[in-house]
């Protein structure tokens, strides 16, 4: 039936974004993170982790935002003291990026909470209908080149 809400997939995705961004929003109040403060320090923590020292351009491709909002948030990220931009020897326009013990030491809890809230999110979905959506997510992705 054509033009019914119910029946379309982007609407339905609309809404359980709303509803999933909401949960996250609440989950990372009380460390005193947006959302997207939570997914740029998660990406430079992983990316130190795997003993990269990112630029900020890196940072912002790994977390699939734009390159001047990731700036932007960045320099909030700093100046809570979670992580520190460094002039990149290479590139004197660039800023590398290292967490700082403080924001090493938030970022796993965060991502604890994050996971939490998705795995409480998806519980109404059995296994292989999450598994399925992982897939079309991916797809979607790759779709997108990335």
């Amino acid at each position: 039936m054509p033009h019914q809400p119910a029946n379309s997939p982007g609407f339905l995705l609309w809404h359980a974004t709303l509803r999933w961004q909401r949960e996250i929003a609440a989950a990372l109040e009380p460390l005193d993170l947006t959302h997207v403060q939570f997914v740029l320090l998660a990406c430079t923590w992983w990316l130190n982790m795997q003993g990269e020292q990112p630029n900020q351009m890196t940072v912002s491709r790994q977390a699939g935002t734009d390159v001047k909002m990731a700036s932007q948030v960045l320099r909030t990220l700093e100046s809570k003291g979670l992580i520190e931009r460094m002039p990149d020897p290479v590139d004197t326009r660039a800023k590398r990026l290292k967490v700082t013990e403080r924001g090493a030491e938030l970022a796993p809890r965060a991502i604890a909470a994050v996971e939490q809230v998705d795995q409480a999110f998806f519980a109404p979905c059995d296994n292989e209908a999450t598994l399925t959506f992982l897939r079309c997510l991916a797809s979607l992705e790759q779709a997108a080149g990335r």
